[in-house]
Formats: C-alpha cells, structure tokens, sequence
C-alpha cells in the first residue's frame, strides 16, 4: 500500500488584487516552480506587463520573501505551516525601460521614502 503524499494547497495573491489558483503542489515543489506556474498562469489581459522570468517575480508568505531555490517544506515555519489554504503574495519587479528612467525612478523612490513625493 502506498502512502498518500502531502500536499499543500496554494493561492497566488496578484498586485491587482486577483488569484490565481488554488492548486495543489507536493512539498518537494521549489519555490522557483511555484513562481514559473504564475508565469505560465498570468491573466491574458495583462502579459504584456507580467513577468518574463521567475527573477521578475517575488513570493511573499507570512512576511518572509521566498528564495527559488528552496522546497515547500523548507519554507515552513511555526507561523505558517501550510495547514489549510494558503495565500502567497506576488509582487513584480517593474521592467528596466532604460537608464534615464531607471534614475529618475530610484530618485521618485528615494523621495517618497523621505515623505517628500515630488510631482
């Protein structure tokens, strides 16, 4: 008789607020599979700005951004254990348009972070 392998069921939490899923992966599953599921996933309205890679993409879960390289299991913890549903949340880095504006978009970041938003 075989053994019924955990799994985990997951919700990917986009930046608009939409999900993706639930579905099911085993423990095993890297988290950089997770990331390229959301990829192969992402709305068809807005591909053009989704992510291209599982670089471009960022896991949030109970606090803690998840690194490609580990397991489900590897990312358990005492807050969150994977019990139930469990709702990550996708955030996307925005796309390098060139230099001019990468610099112009690290001055408005650096402005807004010193509560001084300059329009």
């Amino acid at each position: 008789m075989s053994a019924v392998q955990e799994q985990f069921e997951i919700k990917f939490r986009l930046p608009d607020g939409t999900d993706i899923g639930p579905r099911r992966f085993p423990p095993a599953s890297t988290v950089a599979t997770l990331k390229e599921t959301i990829i192969a996933q992402w709305p068809k309205a807005d591909k053009e700005k989704g992510p291209r890679t599982v670089n471009d993409v960022k896991l949030i879960n109970a606090g803690k951004i998840l690194e490609n390289n580990k397991t489900l299991s590897e990312c358990k913890s005492p807050i969150c254990d994977f019990s139930g549903m469990t709702t990550m949340h996708v955030v996307i880095r925005a796309p390098a348009s060139g230099k001019q504006s990468d610099k112009k978009a690290a001055k408005k970041a650096k402005d807004f972070r010193c509560g001084c938003a300059i329009m």
